[in-house]
């Protein structure tokens, strides 16, 4: 039985023109009439012709595929990012390659060596909380291929981004807290490495100072994510001779074991402390005490919106129209959300 697949040639040889027309019409060429183009795609798929996507990827010096980096696929932030970014590619015929960094700078330095080794024709990249150094990611320039950064992203000029307006939104944020009658506004923050954790504390900052109140930095405390670290920031908390009436935290895992470690003091939730958080999570509609406010983040559309740049990037590239010099970003707008 002879299982050998359908070629060009032979559609060329049966339809009597030349390869280079069938290879044409099948690429929906303009200058092939449609009398012809018809004829060679209803000939392709009778005989069950399937492009040699390989010759093709060598070729165009393409291979279709994205990298995508991202600390930890088990969070529900960025589950629904790798979403709204996988939904983009497969609209424009690409496929993407994930990996996990873990959260830990080395493991994603490693990632994105093998990527860039995969001939990926882009990155993009949620970069791990204690990510400090960028030259892992720079050398991307000198191959060519062009990285976009979402949600977690480098305080580097002329680089691709999307992601919200964390400042702003915390403004918000310890303006609502003052309107509901708080004073005394906590933040519990991220590491310092990461610029979300910036944002977030020039943003409390801004919004303290806006409502004439006092900067007490013994309200601001720091954690690692982990449970222990967020517990010990909210024991210092607590232990303050004028304890706060207000917690905002990092994200909502992070307000979820402040929320647990309160209950073991006898804190009523949102009664005796108001608590506020980022990232507006579906996970927490389910929980006992959601944040009585939150910031939506919108990860689905960040990722949609970061596969949407990466591909005009690429249509740029092949029209030679794009620079590496010139930054793209996309900021979008958080929105409070009360629970």
């Amino acid at each position: 039985m002879d299982s050998k697949l359908p070629t060009i040639k032979e559609i060329a040889q049966q339809l009597k023109v030349s390869v280079s027309t069938v290879s044409r019409a099948l690429a929906n060429h303009p200058r092939i009439g449609i009398g012809t183009r018809e004829r060679v795609q209803k000939l392709a798929k009778e005989i069950g012709y399937e492009p040699n996507k390989q010759a093709i990827f060598f070729k165009q010096k393409r291979t279709f595929i994205i990298g995508v980096v991202l600390p930890f696929i088990r969070e529900e932030f960025f589950s629904q990012a790798i979403c709204g970014i996988e939904t983009g590619a497969l609209l424009h015929n690409y496929t993407i390659l994930f990996g996990q960094s873990y959260d830990e700078m080395e493991t994603e330095m490693k990632v994105v060596e093998v990527m860039k080794n995969q001939r990926v024709d882009g990155l993009i990249i949620s970069l791990s909380k204690n990510t400090s150094k960028y030259a892992h990611l720079e050398v991307y320039k000198k191959h060519k291929i062009p990285v976009v950064y979402f949600d977690r992203v480098p305080p580097l000029t002329n680089i691709n981004k999307v992601c919200c307006d964390i400042f702003k939104g915390t403004v918000e944020i310890v303006n609502w807290l003052y309107k509901s009658g708080c004073r005394r506004i906590a933040l519990i923050n991220g590491p310092e490495k990461m610029s979300a954790s910036t944002d977030r504390l020039k943003g409390y900052m801004s919004g303290i100072i806006k409502q004439k109140l006092k900067i007490d930095m013994q309200l601001v405390e720091i954690t690692d994510f982990s449970k222990e670290s967020t517990y010990t920031a909210m024991g210092k908390l607590l232990s303050l001779k004028s304890p706060p009436d207000a917690i905002i935290s990092f994200n909502d895992y992070v307000h979820m074991d402040a929320v647990q470690y309160a209950k073991q003091k006898k804190i009523k939730i949102n009664k005796d402390i108001l608590f506020a958080s980022y990232a507006n999570l579906p996970i927490t509609d389910y929980t006992s005490f959601p944040p009585k406010i939150s910031l939506e983040q919108y990860p689905y559309l960040q990722g949609e919106k970061a596969m949407e740049l990466m591909i005009n990037i690429l249509h740029k590239m092949e029209n030679e129209e794009y620079s590496a010099d010139i930054s793209n970003e996309e900021i979008i707008i958080a929105k409070l959300i009360t629970h």
